[in-house]
Formats: structure tokens, C-alpha cells, sequence
């Protein structure tokens, strides 16, 4: 599944969500899809079972559709491993895995087994255990004296916990212009991902010399939310999974490093249906957008600016309708709004199944899910060319092709 080596390596980094798509991110399902059961799979944020296989021959499909144009694509793992033939990023993960979070409720004996399992391991092993998980079964008949760890928890309950939801790269990275910011994921099944992602932007030498801002152990961002709406312009949907805390600590940041004159805070119900801004609201040309019509006249956002150029004191205006404040922001007279579906209730069904999570892969040029097919058709009507991606089983997980991808390199918006 390795794609072709370009000629050149595009540069990395990215300032708009329609630039040309050069370089792109993406996990395809694997093993880790095959650990969810009826009992974990609500606890690892997926409504169904999915049928793998069938999902990887439909992201096999979306990655050939973006590699017929022209789009760079890296997978993650492939990444991993090669990251983890390095002894120090072998440490370093090693560590963040059996000493966090994810660590607290092993035991010493089991903690000491485990490392010494990751040692011996080649990188693709490695790259096997830290994203499928590791049960207990794998490891009692390994442990030369009991513990109550693998004595009372049950055969199949996971040591290490597998990491499915890595389908989703947009979430644990965002490039901004030629920085990288690392996110801080909410939910305790995602956590990890984001110590896999920084790993690899610290120690590949792909990415060598890249800057990077924030972390994962900061106040919590996800890529979901982080919309760049035009150069030097960021909307931030604060909800479920992005807090008020993060977006002004993202905000701080991209001040003091000169990456945004504005951060626009878009606050987005805290629900299920709505997890990130991408799931009511995408670009698909450089002043239009696909939205959700159910909250297109309540979303409001607030304007945060730098008190003066590069600092990190802000400013917040008070609160105006999310397209009036981001039209203003963008210096444009009108950022237009195509709707999800084509009545109220389609609309509903197909903002569930990720009708407004689409991917631009340049202006007016956009992947998304083959069966929202009223959103789509409103596309087309507004001029926009849609590849259409087969997504029945990679909609499990409640993510489009937005959520499937990490755009690494993106063109400036021709001027």
C-alpha cells in the first residue's frame, strides 16, 4: 500500500482548507478495526461493528481517487514503523504508553513484561502492538509469577488498548502554514493517538526541522474542529471535544508565532451528531462552504485577535452570526452556504452520515460520500465537481473524508 514516490517532495504545510491538495495523511484500517466488539465498541466511540475487510477496500478506493489526482498520500503506520527502527523513538513511546494514562492500571509485573515485549519487538511489531492493543490472554502465560492484574481482569480485556478511531487523522495533527500543531484529544479511547502522531513529527526525518505547536498534553484541540478558512484565518468549533481552554491556548500560540491575524471561536452543541465544526460545516471553494442548514442561522462565533501584531494578549469581540464574522474575518462580502440536503429531514440523515464532511482537494473540486446523494447534487448544482467514495463501512467510526485525512501540503490559493 506504499504510494509512489513523487519526483519532489512537496513542501510541507498548509494555509486554507481549498489550496491544491499535494501531500496528505492517511491510516488505513487495519488490525486495530478488528478488536471491536459489541461490549468496547461504544467505550471506543464506534457505532457499529464494521465490516473490515470492505472497509479497507473502500479507503483503498478514496486513496486511489486522491493518488488519480496528482495527491501525495502517506500512511501513518508506514510512518510508525519506520519512525520506531530509531532506539530513542522506541524509548519515547515506550514510555508515554506504559507510564500514562493507558499504564495506571497495569502493575509493575505486568508494566516490566510489557516493556520488555516492546523491546524485542522488530518496528513493524511494534507498530502492531501500540495500535491494535495488546489483551490480557496475550500476555498471562508470559508472566513467570501471578499477578492480580491478570489474575481477576477478564481473558479478552485489553492491557494496552487498541486505537481505531486513528482512521481519522484530521484529528490528531493540523498543519498551520509550515507548522505542525500537535492536538490534545478529549476522549480517553483517542488519547494515545496524538503521542503516535507527535513521535513521528519529531523523529522522521521527513519531517525533520518542522516546527510544532501545542501537544498533547495541553488543553484539549482536535484537528475536527480547526477549520483555516483563509489564509491567516482560523475558525475554532468549541464543544464536546474542543474546550474553551484550548482554542484560546491555539489561539495564543498562533499569534505569538505570526501563523493567524484571527481566530474566529465557533461554539458547536455538545453532542454526538456534532462532535467538530466538520461535521456541520466544510469548505469547498475559497468563499463558499457546505453547511447544515438545521444551525445555519443560530451558529455564532466569536472574533479573537491579537491586542497588537504577534502578541498573545487577545481581544474578543462579542459574538455575531458565524457567516457575517467569518465574511468579515476573510475580507470577502459573502461566504456562501450550500446546504445538506435538499429538506429538513434529508438534510438530518445526511449530516449524520457526514454530508458536510468534505474533502477539497482544490477550489471547487471536493471528495464525499456517494450515498448523501442530495447534498451532493446541491454541489453540483453550485458548480463544485464531486468524487464520489463509497464509505458504508468507514462511516462507522462517524467520519467522512475530511475526518479521513491529514493534508500535509497544500498550494497557496492562486491570488
Amino acid at each position: 500500500m506504499v504510494a509512489p514516490s513523487p519526483t519532489s517532495t512537496p513542501p510541507s504545510g498548509a494555509d486554507s482548507e481549498v489550496g491544491r491538495l499535494r501531500s496528505v495523511l492517511l491510516h488505513r484500517p487495519g488490525p486495530e478495526l478488528q478488536r471491536l466488539t459489541p461490549r468496547n465498541n461504544d467505550r471506543l466511540l464506534f457505532d457499529g461493528i464494521p465490516w473490515v475487510a470492505r472497509a479497507q477496500e473502500e479507503h483503498d478506493a478514496f486513496a486511489e481517487a486522491l493518488r488519480a489526482r496528482d495527491v501525495e498520500v502517506l500512511y501513518l503506520t508506514e510512518l510508525l514503523t519506520e519512525t520506531l527502527a530509531q532506539p530513542a523513538a522506541r524509548a519515547a513511546v515506550t514510555d508515554t504508553t506504559l507510564t500514562g494514562m493507558s499504564g495506571r492500571d497495569l502493575g509493575d509485573p505486568v508494566r516490566a513484561y510489557l516493556r520488555s515485549m516492546f523491546g524485542d519487538a522488530s518496528p513493524e511489531e511494534l507498530t502492531y502492538l501500540l495500535t491494535a492493543g495488546v489483551r490480557n490472554d496475550e500476555v498471562r502465560s508470559g508472566i513467570a509469577t501471578g499477578t492480580l492484574v491478570t489474575s481477576l481482569l477478564a481473558e479478552e480485556r485489553f492491557l494496552v488498548a487498541p486505537l481505531p478511531n486513528l482512521l481519522f487523522t484530521r484529528d490528531s495533527s493540523v498543519w498551520l502554514r509550515d507548522r505542525v500543531a500537535i492536538t490534545s484529544l478529549a476522549m480517553p479511547a483517542r488519547r494515545r493517538e496524538t503521542q503516535l502522531t507527535e513521535l513521528i513529527y519529531h523523529f522522521h526525518p521527513r519531517f525533520a526541522g518542522t516546527g510544532r505547536i501545542h501537544g498533547h498534553h495541553l488543553e484539549h484541540v482536535e484537528g475536527g474542529d480547526v477549520l483555516l478558512l483563509a489564509p491567516g484565518v482560523i475558525a475554532v468549533g468549541v464543544g464536546e471535544r474542543t474546550t474553551p481552554a484550548g482554542a484560546e491556548r491555539l489561539a495564543r500560540q498562533v499569534f505569538a508565532g505570526g501563523l493567524a491575524t484571527t481566530v474566529l471561536a465557533v461554539p458547536i452543541a455538545q453532542e454526538r451528531a456534532t462532535m467538530h465544526l466538520d461535521t456541520v460545516c466544510t469548505m469547498v471553494d475559497v468563499d463558499k462552504v457546505v453547511m447544515y442548514p438545521n444551525i445555519a442561522d443560530t451558529l455564532t462565533a466569536y472574533a479573537v485577535t491579537p491586542r497588537e501584531p504577534g502578541s498573545p494578549e487577545l481581544e474578543v469581540a462579542a459574538p455575531e452570526p458565524f457567516l457575517v464574522a467569518a465574511a468579515k474575518a476573510m475580507q470577502i462580502d459573502t461566504l456562501h452556504r450550500i446546504d445538506t440536503g435538499l429538506d429538513p429531514v434529508t438534510a438530518e440523515r445526511e449530516q449524520w452520515d457526514d454530508g458536510n464532511n468534505t474533502l477539497a482537494l482544490a477550489p471547487r473540486l471536493t471528495v464525499a460520500y456517494e450515498r448523501n446523494e442530495g447534498t451532493n447534487a446541491r454541489l453540483e448544482e453550485e458548480g463544485i465537481e464531486v468524487i464520489r467514495i463509497a464509505g458504508s463501512e468507514l462511516g462507522s467510526g462517524r467520519g467522512g473524508p475530511r475526518c479521513m485525512s491529514c493534508p500535509v501540503s497544500r498550494d497557496p490559493i492562486p491570488g
